[in-house]
């Protein structure tokens, strides 16, 4: 009960403060942009890179290691291929959603606000 008193608390501050409040936001918004998390899959064979908007900003594909991996081409391989680049796009993916929530709550004080991160791009 203290705890929600305490956030109640907190809203109205941060809602008495509304300009503030736009400005911080538009300045996170801005700062999603330029937060960048990536990943690999298949040994570094694929790597995603994904900004805190959740846009895939880079993908690439080492060469030699998409060659050690597969064959002569075939569809097994591509998929293999397209398996491994779903996969590092999907971990790049959790990891800006993971940067996103720590600078939301850097935002929020840490009061938790449901609906916040995907008015951000979270």
């Amino acid at each position: 009960m203290f705890d929600q008193m305490k956030n109640l608390k907190n809203l109205a501050g941060m809602l008495g403060n509304a300009g503030e409040i736009r400005e911080k936001m538009q300045q996170m918004q801005e700062e999603l942009a330029r937060l960048t998390a990536e990943a690999d899959a298949g040994a570094g064979a694929v790597r995603v890179v994904v900004n805190g908007k959740m846009q895939v900003l880079n993908v690439e594909l080492d060469r030699a290691m998409i060659a050690s991996l597969a064959g002569e081409g075939s569809d097994t391989d591509k998929q293999m291929i397209e398996e491994l680049i779903v996969s590092a796009t999907n971990e790049a993916m959790r990891r800006a959603q993971e940067l996103v929530r720590q600078e939301m709550s850097k935002l929020t004080g840490g009061m938790d606000l449901p609906g916040l991160e995907g008015m951000m791009g979270g």
